[in-house]
């Protein structure tokens, strides 16, 4: 159900019959302390019934994270509001016309959201794409330096997949890729982030995770792979799935002054070590022998 706030300095009890009207619309009124704080509420509409001061004033303190529906008792073409969008209604107010800017307010709400999903998600898995993992990355490991937490990443790569493709077809190969996802999506955490990195890459960072905590959920992974039964169509027998994994944390070296890249270059070394000794396995970045 969307949530709909109201803040309003009038007739609140009129106003919050009228929007309780709209369906699959939970209506909630607000305190001037809340409605500075409204985005830890979550909503999806944010309704201002407020003179022209108090707007200009929350306009210029506040940014809001969702469309906004000003009701005026005249136009406002000079406030500048910041946010996601913003429309208004002139008093009186017509029930009929309220009800139906809320509903386009929502539409909004939803395009904005699932343009947004499309730019992040990988189509075929489903799964966060790189640009999104990057973005996370960095406020993760900002909220881990400012807390002194620690912040895990793990790079997967199934070994053999160009093996896969060649004897099945990439349709197989799509479906092991899809297979793997989900297996990761599973067994993640609802705070960790699960991307698909590349072709047959995978990775997972998880928040205030340390690297043996993270080693522990990889070597995990890597056995439910090692079990998995993947049998393309027409075959007898299950092909054996097997898949490498890179571990890296932060902070990770001491004197170093590390970033979202470095991190990220560090499972990624961890990764080809795993690939040099014989695959099918998770090594930690810092049980590498550095040789640059």
């Amino acid at each position: 159900m969307n949530n709909l706030i109201i803040f309003s300095d009038n007739n609140v009890q009129a106003l919050e019959a009228m929007c309780a009207e709209v369906s699959d619309v939970e209506v909630r009124v607000m305190t001037t302390d809340e409605i500075k704080n409204v985005e830890q509420y979550n909503p999806s509409v944010v309704v201002l019934d407020i003179d022209k001061e108090k707007l200009r004033e929350l306009s210029m303190i506040m940014k809001f994270p969702v469309p906004v529906l000003i009701i005026s008792d005249d136009m406002i073409d000079d406030i500048n509001l910041r946010g996601e969008a913003f429309d208004f209604v002139l008093n009186p107010i017509n029930k009929f016309e309220l009800g139906l800017r809320i509903k386009n307010m929502l539409k909004i709400k939803e395009l904005k959201y699932k343009v947004s999903n499309i730019a992040t998600t990988d189509e075929l898995t489903g799964l966060h794409n790189r640009k999104y993992m990057l973005e996370r990355l960095d406020a993760e490991m900002s909220r881990a330096k400012r807390y002194h937490s620690t912040v895990s990443c793990i790079l997967f790569d199934i070994d053999f997949f160009k093996v896969i493709n060649d004897m099945y077809g990439y349709e197989w190969g799509d479906v092991l890729l899809k297979r793997i996802a989900d297996m990761l999506l599973k067994l993640a955490r609802k705070e960790d982030i699960v991307t698909r990195y590349g072709d047959e890459e995978f990775m997972v960072i998880l928040p205030d995770t340390s690297e043996e905590n993270a080693f522990i959920f990889a070597e995990r992974f890597r056995r439910d792979v090692e079990r998995m039964s993947f049998i393309p169509s027409g075959e007898d027998e299950r092909h054996p799935v097997k898949i490498s994994g890179g571990i890296s944390s932060f902070p990770q070296m001491e004197g170093v002054d590390e970033n979202s890249n470095t991190i990220i270059r560090y499972a990624e070394h961890a990764l080809y070590n795993a690939k040099k000794r014989g695959k099918n396995r998770v090594v930690l970045f810092s049980q590498v022998n550095l040789e640059y």
